[in-house]
């Protein structure tokens, strides 16, 4: 039991920075929020994703990049230029690692208002941080595992990030149903997201690519747009009014 709510605290504490902060919010600026708030967002993110990180400078450019160029060869993440799911998986950590290092030659507009704390990018990007959060991942296991074949899901904890990754760049853009015609592959993996967090609403998000709610139909709850409308109630965050447009 408490291996299984380790495995699901991981995934969905992981899959919540990735959603709210790294996508929502670094890439897409659908709201704003201050200075304080975006370092205590930054650390969540170091925290939850632990040997994961990934960095929300390079998410955001990668991911507006993504929108930008969907499905061509300038894409960072096409399964339509990619042999397997595991050939894609390279070609993005490779574009990924030229922009954390900054060895890229993108545009100047697709970094624009992406937040950067180089603090953290480098804590988080460090193997020291990578290893010990995959050591402490794994003395969890050792203390609380019942069973051998529980061991089999440390790889996912020890990839985390990119594992929820691919299941939208890879099976959104194969699998699923389609809402709106657009200019790309982009599908809605589920119908109802009960797993990664609103992210499966890929076709509703490529056509609305601003909008904060990915849900469009009554069945497609997204479970992480609650969750902002009741930080823009604190005020923890703010909403931007028109949040329904493209960010380019």
């Amino acid at each position: 039991m408490v291996i299984f709510l380790f495995f699901v605290a991981h995934w969905y504490l992981s899959l919540l920075m990735q959603t709210f902060f790294l996508h929502r919010y670094a890439a897409h600026k659908m709201f704003t929020m201050s200075p304080g708030w975006e370092k205590f967002f930054y650390t969540l993110t170091w925290i939850f994703q632990g040997s994961s990180f990934l960095s929300p400078y390079a998410y955001g450019v990668m991911h507006r990049l993504h929108h930008a160029h969907a499905d061509t060869e300038d894409d960072p993440h096409s399964p339509s230029f990619s042999s397997n799911l595991f050939d894609m998986m390279w070609k993005t950590k490779n574009y990924y690692n030229k922009i954390v290092h900054r060895t890229d030659s993108i545009e100047a507009r697709f970094k624009k208002g992406v937040p950067h704390w180089e603090f953290m990018e480098r804590l988080g990007d460090s193997w020291m941080s990578r290893l010990g959060w995959g050591v402490l991942y794994t003395l969890i296991y050792i203390q609380f595992a019942t069973a051998w074949w529980m061991f089999l899901l440390l790889p996912i904890h020890y990839l985390m990030g990119p594992v929820h990754g691919v299941i939208i760049n890879w099976y959104a853009h194969k699998y699923g149903y389609v809402n709106f015609k657009v200019n790309d592959t982009a599908r809605n993996l589920m119908p109802f997201d009960f797993l990664m967090m609103g992210e499966s609403y890929h076709n509703n998000h490529h056509k609305f690519g601003g909008r904060a709610n990915f849900g469009i139909k009554w069945h497609e709850f997204d479970p992480t747009y609650p969750l902002i409308l009741l930080l823009n109630a604190l005020h923890v965050i703010k909403l931007k009014p028109n949040n329904d447009l493209n960010y380019m």
